[in-house]
């Protein structure tokens, strides 16, 4: 079994292909989550299943151990099986799961977020990111009395969004016709569109790139003059960059915002917020409800995790740590004179390896870094989603496989052929947005 070092063979997983020639038979689709799903994982090289973690290590069914930086795909924000968050939740499961009446930590969670984050005038608990982005769009046309949606980014699976991306299959027409994208931070095209018959525009306050200066607040002015709301999809964001997200890092208050990932440390939960005067058509005129809303596990987890990421400062640390291991990288690539091929980019918390186009197809180059990272004991997928639990040695080690990894990426760019250096197959592009629902200038008389 392989671990965390510099191993001389690819991770045995003989286990986690037995389970996946199961899955194949019973499942469709084969994955519950894109991101976690064989397609963003190679083939014949990365392991299919995991089977535990603990801090910032994981073990697949196969055995082998990892280094993590993908956190369960942004759930983890202290890490794996972190004690605070399990006792809170032994606690809660020796009282009971799900009842037949509302419970009191639904009051208590909904009192701490109204303390930490700034737009929590109310507060609406669900399930998940797509059931409170959904909320939020169905809520903003009630208050408006209009039906157009602006959007930015990816903000889940439900029709009101997804039908902006090519797997838009089973959206009718008619709902596809009212969502339209805009490109980030170009204020100007939003002023040129916006009009009477927008509801609501949401987006991710930052996905990697950084909003020019002005942006946001600029967004927020426009959106107030035209009647429109403003969503932030804070998904991302939320508990991460901030401990009130991204709204309280720039001082941009909107008129909704919606978290879901860090908030739990792998529970889930998922928190609606925003003004009141729109909130409380959620009382009588507004229907979302679900019944695993008031799950007490989840809101155990949810409010001991929160309280941990305020008393240890972890956005603090997450900015610190992740700060060294994205500017390592770089400073990497600058001496290996790789600087014009490869980047990490983002804010520290949430960074990306980047491919430049004259290196090649982005996919097979990504394909590579991911082979040769699981080799040395870490799960690749591209990012470094940092939580509190990854320590100076576990970046330390990271540098210290890029160092060993980038050279490799180097000489198969080299060669022009970067294809022959893989072992397994070629990672998958998820789905893209498709540029007819870019968003057009109003038209005048």
């Amino acid at each position: 079994m392989n671990g965390i070092q510099f191993n001389e063979t690819y991770p045995d997983i003989t286990v986690s292909d037995q389970y996946y020639e199961r899955a194949l038979t019973v499942q469709k689709p084969i994955t519950q989550t894109l991101a976690k799903g064989p397609g963003q994982f190679t083939k014949g090289v990365a392991p299919k299943y995991l089977d535990r973690g603990k801090g910032s290590h994981v073990w697949d069914v196969d055995g082998n151990e990892y280094l993590d930086f993908n956190a369960a795909i942004g759930p983890i924000s202290l890490g794996y099986c972190y004690p605070v968050v399990d006792e809170a939740i032994r606690q809660q499961l020796n009282k009971g799961i799900t009842f037949s009446l509302m419970h009191p930590l639904e009051v208590e969670l909904a009192e701490l977020i109204r303390e930490v984050v700034p737009n929590a005038e109310a507060v609406k608990i669900s399930k998940t990111g797509a059931d409170v982005c959904s909320a939020a769009i169905r809520v903003a046309r009630a208050f408006t009395g209009r039906d157009k949606v602006f959007c930015c980014g990816y903000h889940g699976w439900h029709d009101w969004y997804i039908g902006v991306t090519s797997r838009n299959a089973g959206i009718p027409e008619a709902i596809q016709d009212m969502t339209y994208t805009f490109e980030y931070n170009d204020i100007d095209s939003i002023r040129a569109a916006l009009d009477e018959t927008v509801a609501a525009l949401i987006l991710e306050p930052f996905i990697f790139e950084a909003p020019k200066p002005g942006f946001l607040e600029e967004l927020a002015e426009v959106c107030r003059q035209n009647g429109t709301l403003l969503i932030f999809d804070e998904m991302w964001t939320g508990f991460r960059i901030a401990l009130g997200g991204a709204q309280e890092y720039f001082s941009v208050k909107p008129d909704l915002a919606v978290y879901s990932k860090a908030c739990a440390n792998g529970m889930p939960i998922a928190l609606l917020t925003g003004r009141a005067d729109v909130m409380e058509l959620f009382d009588h005129e507004v229907f979302s409800y679900t019944t695993f809303g008031g799950e007490a596990l989840s809101l155990a987890a949810c409010i001991a995790t929160i309280k941990e990421l305020r008393d240890k400062n972890v956005p603090a640390y997450l900015n610190e740590k992740g700060g060294l291991l994205k500017d390592g990288y770089n400073q990497l690539a600058t001496e290996l004179g790789m600087a014009h091929l490869t980047k990490c980019i983002g804010y520290n918390c949430r960074s990306m390896v980047t491919f430049a186009a004259e290196a090649g197809n982005g996919l097979e180059l990504k394909t590579l870094m991911q082979q040769e990272m699981i080799k040395r004991g870490i799960l690749w997928a591209g990012f470094h989603n940092m939580c509190f639990s990854h320590s100076d040695e576990d970046i330390a080690y990271a540098l210290s496989a890029y160092r060993d990894v980038l050279p490799i990426l180097k000489e198969a760019i080299e060669s022009g052929n970067v294809k022959s250096y893989l072992h397994g197959e070629v990672l998958e592009a998820v789905f893209r947005k498709t540029s007819n629902y870019n968003i057009k200038p109003k038209v005048t008389a």
